[in-house]
């Protein structure tokens, strides 16, 4: 009886962070819970893999709707085997969609406390493997993501403009950036197209001590002058 007392309180959990999302799903039957904390829940589990021994897939949901994902590719001699991804997520009356950075989907739907893997349909997967993700507390994945998104510097601290997401991140500490930035804006002080690879991290703000989304940039990081997210 506990265990199912646990299991119904999880989905619950589960769908009212689905329901701080996207006013579009207005028209479906609100979910009440309490509020959620901490502000990010995350999942774990092995899928099955045609030509690999499984893929240890980790997911990461943000209630502004935002998700990650890092995929590492187990069993395999090549490199790289881990593979970040990241975009937005929605839900519908009985799925949670992913929206990657590519306009890529993918499904999944509650069961109990966990999540299960869908087809690409949104279909159930009708196999005896098991493609469920267990509910798991970590850390956001190290793993480096091809991103676009606007740069801006003022005042000792950076901001990031993600492109597919449309959320704004504050920026790791990096005076190679800062340089990079300052050349790249010229005389115009206003926000300039960054395509890196990076990372998302939580770090405390330094005036309130919060733990707030951070990208942490890693050395492959170009500034494009004159364009923005709109351009190709």
């Amino acid at each position: 009886m506990k265990k199912a007392i646990l299991a119904i309180a999880a989905t619950g959990m589960l769908f009212g962070l689905f329901g701080c999302n996207n006013s579009e799903m207005a028209t479906l039957k609100p979910t009440h819970s309490a509020e959620l904390t901490p502000m990010q829940q995350s999942w774990r589990g092995v899928i099955p893999c045609a030509d690999c021994e499984g893929i240890e897939t980790s997911l990461f949901l943000d209630k502004d709707g935002t998700w990650v994902m890092n995929e590492h590719y187990q069993g395999v001699s090549r490199e790289p085997s881990s593979f970040g991804s990241y975009g937005t997520w929605a839900r519908t009356a009985d799925k949670l969609v992913l929206t990657d950075s590519h306009g890529e989907k993918s499904f999944y739907r509650a069961k109990g406390d966990k999540l299960e893997m869908l087809d690409r349909e949104g279909n159930p997967i009708e196999s005896k493997l098991n493609y469920t993700l267990e509910p798991v507390k970590a850390d956001l994945p190290t793993t480096p993501m091809a991103m676009r998104g606007m740069y801006f510097y003022m005042a000792d601290a950076a901001t990031f403009t993600d492109c597919t997401t449309g959320k704004r991140v504050a920026v790791a500490n990096n005076a190679q950036l800062e340089r990079d930035y300052a050349a790249a804006q010229g005389s115009d002080s206003k926000p300039v197209l960054l395509v890196v690879e990076g990372h998302f991290t939580l770090e405390p703000n330094p005036d309130t001590g919060v733990m707030v989304k951070t990208l942490a940039a890693s050395k492959e990081a170009k500034f494009v002058p004159g364009k923005d997210c709109l351009s190709k």
